[in-house]
């Protein structure tokens, strides 16, 4: 049975018992602000199991994709050395919500695996929450008696919390669970080892295939569990596992999901996969970190998560280059590997996973761009280890730790190239630098929540900022005081509220809370927490169960709206003027400015900038009415053609804003105005790239588009009087740049007259020595470029010859060595050892190869000495 076969029986075995199928949400979660990724099948659905969101379908199954690379659930340095670890998998799951309980999904879950999936009942184990009296819970007396059903009493064992409790994170809905672990061995091995020993116990062949968890408490920030009004079943099966066991396999790595990978890998590089596991099967380990990194790569891409240098982007950005340094150093490949892989991967997911399909040029594209930046940087960072300043002859653990950070340089690399220049690394200084930097990231990274006070039971908050700008009587519903680095926050939510909370690229609203007995609550900004708008205000209510009176910013939600309309009327014209490829990839909507990013492969030209930003302010012009629809199915917005963004999860009802049904039609829950003619002016302020693929516009309209124009102008106006007011302005600037193009020639000219004179100078000062010709010398006012020059020169002009030649240049110092391969060989001189000797005399450090070296530094009156010494060492292990 192949693994497309298995994940749709799984969906027909639970639609026949009347769930609903739906999709996998976004691999980034952006609307909980307790996780970076989804790691779960239940993140979408939390809201369902604490109460804040309708339930529409009370039974749901689906596959969810997941991601573990950080916070609690964090399995990245295992992928690839083991057999059964991910980073990206995916996670087959069924859920009631309030309906069914633990009967009905054992019996399930027990007729699905032995009747359907075939598998073997006398290899199955359950186990069963044991109790845990820090918390005052009991053992599960009913999922014991339940699995008695079907499995002998010493195949049902007892888990302890850590194993059979199961909690999303620190806080939110929790409950026991009742795993199912499958034995895989031999028939010999199962006779010399009971399997019930090693449940648990990390055992590659002894695994858990299904967690069925009983949602029945909510963890509350000080570590209390509050009973939930109704009792729910969220089950998780690792799909990658279930292959593995339905066919028969030893290892994840061995089913379809991976094997075509693994062989096409093979195909690229020409290198033999053995299927060895354990830390020392570097290469195997690298075929298996490339299949299953390629994954998490490829799908968080697609769903609108670009590598970056911070947040979600960093974590994906570590995934893909350590997937780059396997390859490069494991499997000697020196090329984008990636991206050979992304189009199989599309076409293998494109059932279930039809987003990445959709965007397979773009994905490809962004990472073989990742993928060629950080193999430079190798490269790079091979360049910066031959320029350390080594003292004792080791490499510090600072420096091992900057090859490590920087340039991405795994320490058993560095160790490598020390080694092939007869210097040691200290490692224990690398892991003290590496635990600070990590000790930093996990304070920086921590952020406490606190409990809500509860005044009035809603379940969400009633948004009616699309009609009101302000509203009376509102009530407060909740309020706390939270901690987010070191700084309180305090936060209330309303029953209603015409506040926008920031989303979609919309900034939040401000504005102001006045109560009945006149306090005056400002709010600072508004954001989303799943189904709860919150208003992050300056205090907290003196007597909250009073009456409000909300009220806006209206000014500013007015400049932001002519912005979010902007952005539509922009993305339009992109496409129509760049292509069907374009699509929105992240935006920013502020009252200040506007800022748009898409996928597009080129700069876009000052010529089509003009015409883009001539059609918005056509469309301004044409004073088009806003057609807003509200509450439109799903299924009917597509089919209408409206513009949807990859990485946004939908409901089954959606809001549809178009600008003229031909032009603009999109999907979006922003704030827009009623008419074009209001955003009044449009104006691209800048254009420029911010990733693979990926280029971004910024933009201003209205009073800020005119003063922008009007800095604009006063710009011109001061260029001009500075050339006398010509009438060709940019004339009279190109033939300023173009005299300063020729005067810097002029200067290079003069600057490589003034370098042969000094040749000339320097080549009476050579001296011949027994076999061989020797000079040291010093100049001044010669850059680095033409003092290699002249060295190489000389070098070749007096072979075999020993060229020492520093230079002193206002406040730097540089200096270079020239070694004959011949001499350094016969006298087993090297470069870069002695520029190291002396290069702590110019304040400065160097290295290279043991023919050429150089050093640079900030003291130029220590070049003599600097010379001299290098002569002397010289000549001393010439003697020797």
């Amino acid at each position: 049975m192949q693994s497309g076969e298995i994940r749709q029986r799984f969906f027909d075995f639970f639609k026949e018992k009347g769930h609903k199928y739906v999709p996998s949400a976004p691999i980034v979660n952006n609307s909980d602000p307790s996780l970076m990724f989804t790691n779960a099948g239940m993140n979408q659905f939390k809201d369902y199991f604490l109460g804040t969101k309708e339930i529409v379908d009370s039974r749901v199954v689906d596959t969810q994709k997941c991601l573990r690379v950080s916070g609690k659930h964090n399995d990245l340095e295992e992928v690839g050395i083991d057999s059964y670890h991910h980073t990206m998998f995916e996670m087959l799951g069924n859920w009631s919500f309030g309906d069914y309980f633990k009967k009905e999904v054992i019996d399930w879950s027990w007729e699905l695996l032995t009747k359907v999936y075939g598998l073997a009942s006398d290899r199955l184990y359950a186990t069963i929450f044991e109790g845990d009296t820090k918390d005052g819970l009991e053992r599960d007396e009913e999922a014991y008696d339940l699995w008695r059903n079907y499995l002998p009493e010493d195949r049902i064992l007892d888990g302890s919390k850590e194993d059979n409790f199961w909690e999303m994170g620190e806080t939110g809905p929790c409950g026991p669970c009742s795993e199912i672990h499958i034995d895989l061995r031999t028939d010999e091995e199962r006779r010399k080892t009971d399997g019930a020993s090693l449940v648990n116990k990390d055992h590659p062949m002894v695994i858990e295939i299904w967690n069925l968890v009983f949602i029945q408490f909510n963890r509350m920030a000080s570590g209390d569990l509050q009973t939930l009004p109704e009792k729910h079943i969220d089950t998780g099966m690792g799909f990658e596992r279930l292959c593995m066991a339905i066919q028969g396999k030893k290892s994840n790595y061995e089913s379809d999901i991976f094997t075509p990978f693994i062989e096409e890998i093979q195909s690229i590089t020409g290198v033999k996969y053995h299927n060895k596991y354990g830390p020392n099967e570097k290469v195997d380990t690298a075929f298996r970190v490339v299949a299953d990194h390629l994954r998490a790569v490829a799908f968080t891409i697609a769903d609108g998560q670009i590598p970056g240098n911070s947040g979600a982007g960093y974590v994906i950005r570590r995934i893909l280059r350590r997937a780059v340094r396997y390859y490069y150093t494991f499997l000697d490949w020196k090329q984008p590997l990636l991206t050979k892989l992304i189009g199989l991967l599309a076409d293998r997911f494109e059932v279930v996973f039809p987003e990445l399909k959709a965007q397979e040029d773009f994905v490809a594209r962004v990472v073989k761009e990742e993928e060629k930046s950080f193999l430079r940087t190798l490269e790079d960072g091979i360049q910066r280890f031959n320029m350390l300043e080594v003292k004792g002859e080791i490499v510090s653990g600072q420096d091992a730790f900057l090859l490590y950070d920087t340039y991405g340089f795994p320490i058993d690399l560095t160790a490598l190239m020390a080694k092939e220049q007869g210097l040691d690394v200290d490692f224990a200084g690398f892991e003290k630098s590496l635990k600070e930097q990590k000790d930093r990231s996990r304070k920086d990274a921590v952020q406490k929540v606190g409990d809500w006070n509860i005044y009035k039971e809603d379940k969400s908050t009633e948004f009616i900022g699309y009609d009101h700008t302000e509203a009376y009587p509102v009530y407060i519903t909740r309020t706390r005081e939270v901690t987010k680095k070191n700084k309180k926050v305090n936060q209330i939510v309303l029953n209603r509220t015409p506040f926008y909370a920031e989303g979609g690229g919309q900034i939040g609203d401000t504005g102001i809370l006045v109560s009945q007995s006149g306090q005056r609550i400002k709010v600072l900004d508004t954001v989303r927490e799943n189904e709860l708008i919150v208003h992050i205000v300056d205090q907290l209510p003196e007597d909250p169960v009073e009456p409000f009176h909300a009220e806006i910013n209206v000014a500013r939600r007015r400049a932001t709206e002519n912005n979010h309309s902007a952005t539509h009327l922009l993305h339009a014209a992109l496409r129509n003027v760049l292509g069907d490829h374009v699509q929105q990839k992240g935006s920013l909507v502020s009252d200040k400015y506007l800022r748009f990013d898409f996928s597009h492969y080129e700069k876009v030209t000052r010529e089509q900038l003009d015409t883009i930003e001539k059609i918005v302010n056509a469309k301004i012009g044409e004073d088009i009415i806003l057609d807003e629809r509200r509450e439109v199915p799903i299924e009917q917005a597509k089919e209408e053609g409206a513009t949807m963004l990859f990485g946004e999860k939908y409901g089954e009802k959606v809001r549809m804003i178009i600008f003229d049904e031909k032009y603009s039609k999109e999907l979006c829950g922003g704030c827009h105005v009623s008419t074009t003619s209001k955003i009044r002016l449009f104006r691209i302020t800048s254009e420029s790239s911010v990733a693979s693929g990926i280029r971004r516009i910024e933009a201003v309209t209205g009073y800020s588009a005119l003063d922008y124009l009007d800095r604009e102008v006063e710009e011109l106006s001061s260029i001009r009087s500075l050339f006398k007011n010509p009438v060709n302005v940019a004339g009279q600037v190109e033939n300023l740049l173009q005299e300063n193009k020729e005067l810097i020639k002029e200067l290079e000219i003069v600057k490589l007259a003034k370098s042969q004179d000094l040749k000339k100078t320097l080549l009476q000062k050579v001296v011949d020595k027994k076999g061989y010709s020797v000079l040291s010398a010093y100049t001044d006012g010669l850059d680095s470029k033409n003092l290699k020059n002249i060295v190489f020169e000389i070098a070749d002009q007096y072979s075999p010859a020993i060229v020492v030649i520093g230079d002193q240049s206002g406040e730097s110092a540089n200096i270079m060595i020239h070694i004959d391969k011949s001499l350094v060989e016969r006298y087993d001189l090297n470069a870069g050892k002695l520029i190291r000797e002396v290069s702590s005399l110019i304040k400065g450090g160097g290295g290279g190869q043991p023919f050429f070296a150089s050093a640079g530094g900030k003291n130029p009156d220590g070049i003599p000495g600097a010379i001299a010494k290098l002569s002397d060492l010289i000549e001393a292990q010439i003697e020797a």
